[in-house]
């Protein structure tokens, strides 16, 4: 049986108000301690105004959910779709459809992760490696806690941190990740292992993976998302339907919608997630979760032990009673 949120303990509450324009990954640029102490830094407490205060267009609204909805989540890292689609995998699945999720990265480029877990500020490519195929476990686990079938669960195994100069650039030389030091995927267990880090060659990739799911609805990252991957992430998407004379439905989700958001970082049963500040351009629209999703979305949260132990307040404001998509990238 899935926890549910009154057996997690309540991390404590920060106070800041930082702006919306710094994104998050500038924490790359930085030593990996004063990344620790930006991550540490506090945040805003301010109580989430009311998801219906502000009712939306039908139109950005998601499609109905049944037996004939085939979901695609497109999630830059593990962890992604867990802590923006959560909700509506549950729903798909109870309702018969079918869902799947592609992570593009494995998520081994964490400097915060090689600090704290490995205790180096300089991890070899084999730790970058091994920290990638860490959280790719944690998110089949995680997949299948949310309902969604092996044969659903897809990596692609492109660099963590390096998305945007393949998929906002024309990249035709091979691109070498800056923490596994590989120039093509490095991963066995990846959908296609060993194909080069090429820009024509992710487009390809994820050509294949819409091939093979066939989606009637995506939820793909925002283009106002601040971190690049995620950045990279909806820019793919969009260039990819482009390409289709019948393209799905898309929606749209933010993690790192501004520093300090969501608010309050702590883990707040019965509490809306309020639109994310930096996807003000975009009407977004709450998707309201039933009491047992929200509990299955905190259930399938903790499988990722890893970011939990780096990052659990931002990760467990995430679990709220909706979760919030637009029907624009931008």
């Amino acid at each position: 049986m899935p926890p549910t949120k009154r057996d997690m303990p309540a991390p404590r509450v920060r106070h800041d108000r930082p702006p919306c324009d710094t994104p998050w990954m500038r924490l790359s640029s930085l030593s990996p301690l004063v990344a620790l102490l930006v991550l540490g830094a506090p945040v805003s407490s301010a109580a989430p105004a009311s998801a219906a205060a502000a009712p939306a267009p039908a139109a950005s609204a998601l499609p109905p959910l049944d037996a004939a909805t085939t979901l695609l989540v497109v999630a830059p890292h593990p962890d992604d779709e867990t802590l923006c689609c959560a909700g509506v995998i549950q729903r798909v699945v109870h309702a018969g459809g079918h869902a799947s999720v592609v992570w593009l990265t494995s998520g081994d480029g964490s400097r915060l992760a090689f600090l704290l877990l490995d205790h180096t500020a300089f991890p070899s490519p084999a730790q970058a490696r091994a920290l990638g195929a860490r959280r790719m476990a944690e998110a089949r686990a995680a997949g299948s806690r949310l309902g969604v079938p092996a044969s659903g669960q897809l990596f692609l195994g492109y660099p963590d941190g390096g998305l945007q100069p393949l998929a906002g650039e024309r990249r035709a030389q091979p691109y070498s990740s800056r923490s596994t030091a590989a120039d093509a995927v490095p991963y066995s267990e990846a959908l296609f292992p060993a194909h080069l880090y090429t820009s024509a060659t992710l487009a390809s990739d994820f050509d294949a993976v819409l091939e093979r799911v066939h989606p009637t609805l995506i939820l793909a990252p925002s283009l106002t998302d601040t971190h690049p991957d995620h950045r990279a992430a909806g820019q793919l998407t969009l260039a990819a339907l482009a390409r289709r004379s019948a393209a799905p439905q898309v929606r749209y989700w933010i993690v790192h919608g501004g520093q300090g958001w969501p608010s309050p970082r702590q883990l707040m049963p019965g509490v809306p997630l309020t639109p994310a500040p930096c996807g003000k351009r975009s009407t977004s629209v709450a998707f309201a979760l039933e009491p047992a999703e929200e509990d299955g979305k905190l259930f399938a949260l903790q499988a990722y032990a890893t970011q939990m132990q780096l990052m659990a307040p931002f990760l467990l404001a995430f679990v709220r009673t909706t979760e919030q998509f637009s029907a624009a990238p931008r």
